[in-house]
């Protein structure tokens, strides 16, 4: 199946403790994605010397499943759902299911 959200989208967050929060997609691996300032966790972690990583408590965002972010749409204000719409040159094309406006250009 073709992945609806991809890097540097701009999504809210619909099931969680964030729920309501928005952000871009930083990455996305499988069927979780990593939304900036979404899911900040606590990691206790070990220092590093040799690739410069000093130790003690980092905070940094956990992954978050694909089913609990929507993509923001800025016309509607609010998360909606993504389908797709094949072009005649046979190019996909991501759209939003309420309107059918392109989400891409």
């Amino acid at each position: 199946m073709a992945n609806r959200i991809k890097k540097g989208d701009q999504v809210v967050v619909i099931a969680g403790k964030d729920k309501g929060k928005q952000g871009d997609v930083v990455r996305v691996d499988g069927d979780r994605v990593v939304v900036s300032n979404v899911n900040v966790v606590k990691r206790h972690t070990k220092p590093n010397p040799q690739a410069g990583i000093a130790g003690g408590v980092v905070e940094r965002e956990a992954s978050i499943h694909i089913s609990n972010v929507q993509i923001f749409n800025p016309a509607s204000g609010k998360g909606e759902r993504v389908g797709f719409k094949v072009l005649e040159d046979g190019r996909k094309l991501r759209v939003f299911r309420s309107s059918g406006e392109a989400l891409d250009a």
